[in-house]
């Protein structure tokens, strides 16, 4: 009885070209590189979960002035001092329960020092009308504070620079408006948590890290590299006497020397491949490109 898997192989055999194989290296070296860059980012976003989740089981932390922001992200804290309202901003676009609203942020000068921690009081709904921004005034004289330190976002989307006199920002960029106030800011910010006797809302959601996302993104680079390289076997694997050879010369003769050349119908296949491929690719290395980091 013949042998099926036998007669296959008889028939073919293995001549890779030139083009498909400089491709697959090209495809494969960047599709390795993009998916070990987000399980990296995925470690990392697996590294500060679990620091989430330690901080949040710690005591409180008394604030001081020289506080290090990294190693005590999401830590509880708190701290002393009084709240400078003229310097009190607005973050735009902040959407609870379907309604929009504001993130209110006010620096709170540390008791003792010369030194300002920004502390987002919560969130307050939008008025009728933009023109009427709502009022939210900090409460006057000395006062403790407790809440959890975080960092604002180190990327996200701007319309415009904020300027301007008025309260409403954008974003919350710590470094902009020290710059702006002439105050000394600590690097990040007291997310308060309790009752202030104030209508502000103060249940701050657990973060999304987006560690599945990363683990989903590494898969599919992985996947994009083993595409590639079936892909480069199907274009390589070729039936005898296929059109491989050059053609022969006048006498008759194969010039054995030469260049194999790819069948016409491989060809196609490849470049129907490239064509598909090729917009993936350079949309995912464009994202990564104009923002590598905080993905």
């Amino acid at each position: 009885m013949p042998n099926p898997i036998g007669s296959f192989f008889a028939r073919r055999r293995f001549r890779p070209t030139l083009w498909p194989t400089l491709g697959l290296v090209a495809l494969v070296a960047a599709t390795v590189f993009l998916g070990n860059w987000q399980r990296h980012r995925g470690a990392e976003k697996e590294a500060l979960r679990e620091q989430y989740e330690l901080a949040a089981r710690q005591p409180p932390l008394e604030l001081t002035a020289s506080t290090d922001a990294a190693a005590l992200r999401f830590r509880p804290v708190r701290a002393s001092g009084e709240f400078d309202g003229r310097r009190q901003v607005l973050i735009d676009n902040k959407v609870r329960a379907g309604r929009p609203g504001f993130d209110v942020v006010t620096p709170l000068k540390l008791a003792g020092a010369e030194r300002y921690v920004l502390v987002d009081r919560g969130w307050i709904a939008l008025g009728a009308h933009r023109s009427e921004l709502p009022q939210a005034p900090p409460p006057a004289g000395a006062i403790r504070v407790e809440g959890r330190i975080n960092l604002p976002p180190a990327h996200y989307l701007e319309l415009k620079t904020d300027a301007g006199p008025g309260p409403i920002r954008q974003n919350l960029d710590i470094d902009r408006l020290a710059a702006a106030t002439g105050l000394a800011l600590l690097p990040f910010v007291i997310e308060q948590s309790g009752d202030a006797g104030d209508s502000l809302v103060r249940d701050w959601p657990r973060p999304d890290f987006g560690i599945e996302q990363h683990w989903s993104y590494m898969l599919q680079w992985y996947s994009l590299a083993g595409l590639g390289i079936v892909l480069w076997v199907a274009l390589n694997w070729l039936p005898r006497g296929s059109g491989v050879e050059s053609p022969p010369t006048r006498d008759g003769a194969s010039s054995a020397g030469s260049s194999p050349r790819l069948p016409r119908g491989r060809g196609i296949l490849l470049l129907l491949a490239v064509v598909a491929l090729a917009p993936i690719v350079a949309a995912y290395v464009a994202y990564y490109w104009f923002a590598p980091t905080k993905r």
